[in-house]
């Protein structure tokens, strides 16, 4: 079984597990997809399974992009914040 296939993420934060979102299956159709071409056999051998692998990585790649997106505007916010702390901090 792939590992993103897992119900669990191993290592997931603890602040995490209030969502569960977290551990739905990133591209699964594709994952399955690719586990079922490469269960055949044959067109594992002849290429045949190329083009699920190609989509796959393109599914994969959108969902690390979308991730890397929301990290940084949730750092951003944070960082706000913390800065605004310490202005509100040091002002006399």
């Amino acid at each position: 079984m792939h590992p993103q296939l897992s119900d669990k993420k191993i290592g997931a934060p603890l602040h995490s597990v209030s969502q569960p979102e977290i551990y739905r299956a990133v591209c699964k159709e594709f994952i399955q997809a690719l586990e079922e071409c490469h269960a055949s056999g044959w067109a594992r051998l002849t290429g045949g399974c190329n083009q699920l692998k190609h989509d796959l990585n393109s599914c994969l790649r959108a969902e690390r992009l979308a991730r890397s997106s929301r990290n940084r505007e949730e750092a951003k916010e944070r960082r706000s914040k913390i800065e605004q702390a310490w202005k509100e901090f040091n002002s006399p």
